[in-house]
């Protein structure tokens, strides 16, 4: 298929980019946010405004967009690991993004049945009928498995039909609440996958493509590794400098500079929000004052 758009005259090259429509969109507009892109979509329109004059964004579905990538439609996108693997897509895995629509996790399409089920492994699966959407990765779990079943596309609804259309199911999940929900037993993981910035090989070989796709993926990356981190600072008498700053971890060591008033330091770092809660009382003892916690949009190491 022939790529849209000429992206040699540089007047008016764009990256033409995938975004995922559906459950990854809130998330991934947010994270694009973060990371310094404003993303905005009016109603029903694919055509998502960014605010950056050299991006061009489209908005459809994660399932098709590593196959629009690989086929130069797209210059880059963002979709999951198990629909790159689910379409066999041949396209360059530029960023793993570790995060998803209830969280910054992996997901997983895990084989499930009824809880009452006598099925308890791959094993107990010969000959029987499994559902899901992920008809190619399911049959390639089979075959690791030396087992043979029928394997039907799923259309959506997946969960409601066990045990009275299928005997088993693959299907996606972040917590397992919602097979819980519906009577169903996990029996074993078929795929863990997290989000991908992928890239068309042949934009990669154009030098102002491949710097502007390594431009978004640092900021992505920058963006995401600040979502479970804080900025702390405090006041620290010269006495106490070296117990405050033994308690610290950084991404290199604490920053320590010296204040108007004498014996007396700003301290500052980087760290993560759970490790701040239990942190404070052991500074407040150690002699740190006017502790301070700020939140981060990007962390570039």
């Amino acid at each position: 298929m022939k790529p849209i758009g000429n992206h040699r005259g540089r007047a008016d090259v764009k990256l033409r980019i995938g975004l995922p429509k559906g459950s990854l969109q809130e998330a991934t507009f947010d994270l694009f946010g973060k990371a310094g892109f404003r993303v905005g979509v009016s109603g029903r329109s694919y055509l998502p405004r960014i605010d950056d004059d050299e991006l061009e964004g489209v908005l459809i579905r994660a399932q098709e967009i590593s196959r629009y990538v690989e086929e130069g439609v797209l210059d880059a996108g963002v979709t999951g690991l198990d629909w790159i693997t689910e379409s066999g897509s041949d396209v360059e895995e530029v960023a793993d993004l570790v995060y998803g629509k209830q969280g910054f996790r992996p997901v997983r399409w895990v084989l499930a049945v009824p809880a009452d089920s006598p099925i308890s492994s791959p094993a107990d699966l010969e000959g029987r009928r499994i559902a899901t959407e992920v008809v190619n990765l399911t049959r390639a779990y089979l075959r690791r498995n030396g087992v043979t079943a029928h394997v039907e596309f799923s259309w959506g609804a997946t969960e409601v039909k066990v045990p009275g259309l299928v005997d088993a199911i693959v299907e996606l999940t972040e917590t397992g609440g919602s097979l819980r929900a519906h009577n169903l037993r996990i029996v074993d993981t078929v795929l863990e996958s997290t989000t991908r910035f992928v890239a068309n090989r042949e934009a990669l070989r154009d030098g102002w493509k491949r710097a502007k796709i390594d431009q978004i993926a640092v900021l992505l990356k920058g963006a995401l590794a600040a979502e479970a981190k804080v900025g702390v600072k405090m006041n620290v008498p010269a006495a106490a400098l070296d117990a405050v700053s033994a308690l610290l971890p950084a991404l290199r060591r604490p920053t320590v500079s010296a204040l108007s008033e004498s014996g007396w330091y700003a301290v500052e770092t980087v760290l993560d929000e759970r490790m701040f809660r239990t942190l404070v009382p052991r500074l407040k003892e150690a002699g740190a004052e006017g502790i301070i916690e700020y939140p981060l949009n990007k962390v570039i190491p």
